[in-house]
């Protein structure tokens, strides 16, 4: 990876996402990338994991809670959004994250690299973020 650091929009797989939800973004695109993480019984790749955090952090600014390292251009796209199912959205965006904090390549990645820390706590902000009532 060419990006690296400890938020979530720090890294090519969830720029990457990002640039495909900015050309097609959808309520489809954001299940379909949660589910994956979200159903995983046991170790999430990076590959999956990334791309996810990056869901639900759409999700989270779509709930009027962007986090602190949220694409500024992402930001219209998400305001755009049509959700069907909310509460759907919501627990699939946590259960991504909380699988992500659990067992997965980038927790792994950074307790290597001595900043786990730093990382679970933006991953613990952002489940506070969607947890946090809508801000219109």
């Amino acid at each position: 990876m060419a990006a690296w650091g400890p938020y979530n929009f720090d890294n090519d797989d969830a720029t990457d996402f990002a640039g495909e939800f900015m050309n097609n973004g959808s309520e489809v695109l954001l299940l379909e990338t949660l589910v994956t993480a979200a159903d995983e019984e046991e170790f999430v790749e990076a590959e999956v994991a990334l791309p996810a955090l990056a869901a639900a952090e759409i999700v989270a600014a779509w709930r009027g809670h962007p986090g602190t390292d949220f694409l500024p251009g992402l930001l219209p796209v998400v305001q755009r959004l049509d959700i069907s199912d909310e509460d759907e959205l919501i627990e699939l965006a946590q259960q991504a994250v909380e699988a992500v904090l659990k067992d997965s390549e980038p927790r792994n990645m950074w307790t290597e690299n001595k900043q786990l820390d730093v990382w679970e706590a933006a991953q613990k902000d952002l489940l506070a973020r969607l947890d946090a009532e809508p801000n219109p």
